[in-house]
């Protein structure tokens, strides 16, 4: 969710689009498995493809606020922690009134997240790009790119291939991960210093794949459940 300039009190709040864009979905999408660790924002990011026959694919991301202390929520062990510029940016009050949505979603950015964790990817042709493994990579190198910049001495502005990506070759076919309590085969990525990633083949047409900080995995249970089952 990207804000910028003036957004008026009435304004809608974008969670109510994204949870229409989900109606009627014939696949199931996953979630991490609920624990007092981690707290599901309800805050989907969708990318969809269409092409002259439809829909050729469609992914769903969600993320999740990190408690590194859930017994204790006002512990400040569970602030990020954020430059003058940055507190000042969420402390600051214009003088033009806000949707509540919107000081919400500033509160939250007071706090560690999970973006884009887990990422349902449906595929409607089967091809080299829609692979496990290939959607795993992607994954990967999303989340690199766009929360791990400074880490990897990227510039500003678009970023193009380097060293820093993750590749096929670093994908390992002898995981697995627990799905609706049941442990099944999985690959992963264990290879990158900054993130660990792991993904499962649910359907033949339907990928998860989870990426996180290796920073946060002490505070997280690497399991999948079942968020929103298919309607159809």
């Amino acid at each position: 969710m990207r804000i910028a300039g003036v957004v008026p009190e009435d304004a809608p709040d974008p969670r109510v689009e994204s949870g229409r864009r989900l109606v009627g979905l014939t696949f199931p999408l996953m979630g991490l498995a609920p624990q007092p660790t981690i707290e599901d924002l309800d805050m989907p990011a969708i990318t969809e493809a269409i092409d002259g026959a439809g829909r050729s694919q469609f992914a769903v991301s969600f993320t999740y606020r990190l408690w590194r202390n859930p017994d204790d929520r006002g512990d400040p062990a569970n602030l990020m922690d954020l430059d003058p510029e940055e507190q000042a940016a969420i402390d600051t009050v214009p003088p033009w009134p806000r949707p509540s949505w919107l000081v919400e979603f500033l509160e939250i950015l007071r706090y560690p997240r999970l973006w884009e964790a887990v990422r349902t990817t449906w595929s409607r042709d089967p091809s080299d790009y829609t692979t496990l493994d290939r959607q795993l990579v992607d994954h990967t190198n999303n989340i690199l790119m766009n929360h791990f910049r400074e880490e990897l001495g990227l510039s500003p502005g678009p970023t193009g291939d380097g060293s820093w990506r993750v590749s096929p070759s670093s994908v390992n076919a002898a995981a697995t991960l627990e799905v609706d309590g049941e442990e099944i085969p999985a690959v992963e990525i264990d290879t990158d210093p900054f993130v660990y990633a792991v993904g499962v083949q649910l359907q033949p047409d339907l990928v998860t794949t989870v990426v996180l900080a290796r920073e946060n995995l002490p505070y997280v249970r690497l399991a999948l459940h079942t968020r929103t089952p298919a309607t159809t």
